[in-house]
């Protein structure tokens, strides 16, 4: 198949979708209108579904003027380049690829929307408000207080209006956008499985791949094997959970039982990109070319390895 296909979302145009070596991560742009970015094929053609929540680089100017730390500093939270290194091969696998446009730093599609630090907001939160656990404990919450090393993000407190705004407008929308492509793939197929497309910092002993579904509760065990079979095929090396066994998406969608599968992939980002400039490395095209070759192998599982099989009770679908 070739790399016919559209664009669509919520205003979103073409150009929205950051390529690998955009000018500037930082222009400004409206969020609010167009807070994610779909890629559509002409026809979609496997029930797989492609998301990723960490590789916006749309930074409200008003957040950047704000912060305490400098824009290179803000995007040490990016999953820089994950767009660019799956998209194209997912359109042309025929599978629909989500990408939100907003940056982590800002809001975190990959937290619970409770997932919030009520001590960063100044006055009574209107939200519902989970306990708080290790990740806000952390500063890591849906809307983080640091950026991924640690460094803080915010000169103030924030205006409760803030975190309202970020979680009607943008964490909403995407996961909404989620839940449709959802339903209309198992219109279509009967089933479907939502890859979520991370990137990992690089560390000694961090292999290529970390493959996440929740240790068996959020996929078919047949679609991990397959998926460690497709990256170790295309000389990658792969490890399975630890330490990242699938976020708040791979949990909240993945549903075996309902025929809703969700896999959670993590890149070394020493494979592609500078992580200290945040630029494309010297492999980037290397590794996208194997990227698309273990996702062919990825796509064509059947669906009768697919079916469902004895999971626990499924809880309701729901961003809330």
């Amino acid at each position: 198949m070739g790399r016919e296909h559209r664009r669509d979302g919520t205003g979103t145009q073409p150009s929205q979708m950051p390529a690998a070596r955009a000018a500037s991560p930082f222009a400004a742009a409206s969020l609010a209108d167009a807070p994610f970015a779909l890629a559509r094929p002409v026809r979609q053609k496997l029930p797989f579904i492609f998301t990723s929540p960490h590789s916006g680089r749309c930074y409200p100017p008003d957040f950047v003027a704000e912060s305490r730390l400098g824009p290179l500093a803000l995007r040490r939270s990016e999953d820089a380049f994950v767009d660019d290194l799956f998209a194209a091969a997912v359109l042309d696998l025929g599978a629909p690829f989500l990408a939100a446009r907003f940056p982590r730093a800002y809001l975190d599609a990959n937290r619970g929307p409770g997932e919030l630090d009520p001590a960063m907001f100044a006055g009574l939160l209107p939200l519902t408000v989970d306990p708080p656990g290790p990740r806000v404990q952390a500063g890591l919450g849906v809307i983080p207080r640091i950026v991924r090393d640690g460094a803080e993000i915010y000169r103030e407190t924030l205006p409760v209006t803030d975190a309202v705004a970020r979680i009607d407008r943008l964490y909403r929308p995407y996961h909404a956008a989620i839940l449709s492509l959802i339903e209309e793939t198992r219109r279509a197929f009967g089933l479907a499985v939502v890859i979520d497309c991370h990137s990992m910092p690089s560390a000694a002993a961090v292999p290529d791949v970390i493959l996440g579904d929740r240790y068996g509760i959020a996929a078919a065990p047949a679609l991990m094997q397959r998926a460690q079979q497709a990256f170790e095929l295309r000389a990658f090396t792969v490890a399975r959970n630890v330490p990242y066994a699938g976020g708040f998406t791979t949990q909240l969608y993945g549903r075996p039982s309902r025929g809703v599968h969700a896999l959670q992939i993590e890149i070394n980002r020493a494979l592609y990109l500078d992580e200290e400039a945040i630029v494309p490395g010297p492999r980037f095209e290397d590794v996208r070319t194997r990227i698309a070759e273990a996702l062919a192998y990825l796509g064509a599982i059947t669906a009768e390895e697919l079916s469902p099989s004895a999971m626990p009770a499924p809880l309701p679908w729901a961003a809330e």
